[in-house]
């Protein structure tokens, strides 16, 4: 073993030597190191120095540099060889395919979103002229509110595809899921309306006999259970808004402040339509002032989904949703005008009961056509995932952007 330990050393003693001679490719004429003396690009690579005097850095050689957004270089222990740029990622998915599944629901979930919100309004236009002794109001809310929510009852079972899933349905109840919670609202609030609709009919029956002992238990019967349906409205009103906002769907999802809202006002401007279309203008008060009030709601929510969401608003300001909205938002001044002008006129009540009851169609089908539109394209699901990622980087708040 002692025979082999000089040419160890040997071998030792020329790789050192290796090491302490100066690189031939980064020399210059004049001896100095081309990464410190401002030369231009070496002969060998093509490449011009990075660090040092020669592009305007004023760092020496070997520094390191905070800029993590530089390229960096590949070989040499002072930033020679060639640059290693990694490029900006775009928001297009695999193939351009949609990153989410878009929602499976039809027309008939829009038409659904639209009745429900029709039987609330007319249920709290119906316990407004109870309570404040207008008949024609109370009746024209009843009966609406029992053919709206029968309406919504087939949309939904022509959803589900076979009326025992609604039945299904009902076996539970979970206060986190707001389609659970929709199933016990339409539930509670279904017949409450039923039974109020068909007191209405007191009057027709016979004074005597059985059936004149039912015509006298049903006016205050129905007036228990027309509160008992006002009291549920509120809810059937909105909880369509949260059940769309507890989504996925990006336009759905980030609007989830404002969808309660819209859902809410539109609900109040149908059922007061409801009233302007049936009273005369003398017993019309409490639906004008319903009509204001839902029209500001409506108008308010709708602004706010158009301009706070930055990109995810932009599907509902183009396309077939932008023009809906747009309508929507026509019909509702108009509606609202109508009714504070028209006081006086039967004619022009009609008009804006008929103007409101558009624009609660429009604004219905306009919010779920433009959540279906930002699911179907994957931008509006990768650009704000992005944003969101760059702003807990910087500390910043997307939603200022």
């Amino acid at each position: 073993m002692s025979a082999h330990r000089p040419e160890v050393g040997d071998r030792f003693r020329r790789f050192r030597d290796r090491l302490a001679a100066p690189d031939p490719r980064r020399a210059t004429p004049s001896g100095h190191d081309a990464a410190t003396s401002g030369a231009p690009a070496d002969a060998t690579t093509g490449l011009t120095p990075r660090n040092g005097s020669g592009n305007g850095s004023g760092r020496q050689a070997g520094t390191v540099e905070p800029d993590s957004r530089r390229p960096r270089r590949r070989g040499g222990r002072r930033g020679g060889g060639e640059e290693l740029r990694v490029p900006e990622a775009t928001f297009t998915s695999y193939y351009g395919r949609p990153i989410l599944k878009a929602p499976v629901w039809k027309w008939d979930i829009a038409a659904y979103l639209f009745t429900g919100g029709l039987a609330a309004g007319s249920s709290l236009l119906a316990a407004g002229g109870q309570l404040t002794g207008q008949p024609v109001l109370r009746r024209a809310g009843r009966v609406t509110a029992l053919a709206a929510v029968s309406a919504s009852a087939v949309f939904l079972i022509r959803d589900l595809g076979r009326p025992e899933r609604f039945h299904h349905m009902l076996r539970v109840a979970k206060p986190t899921s707001p389609m659970s919670v929709g199933t016990w609202i339409l539930t509670v609030f279904g017949p409450a309306a039923g039974v109020a609709a068909v007191a209405e009919a007191a009057g027709w029956l016979p004074r005597r006999g059985p059936l004149g002992l039912v015509g006298r238990a049903l006016p205050p019967v129905g007036h228990a259970a027309g509160l008992v349906a006002a009291a549920t409205a509120p809810a059937l009103a909105t909880y369509t808004g949260v059940l769309l906002a507890d989504t996925a769907v990006p336009s759905w999802h980030e609007a989830y402040p404002e969808l309660p809202v819209i859902f809410a006002g539109s609900a109040l401007a149908s059922g007061a339509a409801v009233g302007l279309l049936a009273a005369p203008p003398a017993q019309a008060g409490p639906a004008r002032r319903m009509a204001v009030a839902g029209a500001a709601l409506e108008l308010f929510g709708a602004h706010r989904v158009e301009t706070r969401l930055g990109l995810l608003s932009e599907p509902y300001r183009s396309g077939r949703p932008g023009r809906l909205l747009r309508a929507a938002r026509l019909l509702t001044v108009a509606g609202a005008a109508g009714a504070l002008l028209g006081r006086r006129s039967r004619a022009a009540g009609a008009l804006a009961g008929a103007a409101l009851l558009g624009a609660s169609v429009a604004t219905r089908f306009g919010i779920f056509y433009g959540g279906v539109a930002s699911a179907r394209d994957p931008r509006y699901t990768v650009v704000p995932q992005r944003e969101r990622v760059n702003a807990a980087r910087t500390g910043a708040d997307p939603a200022a952007d």
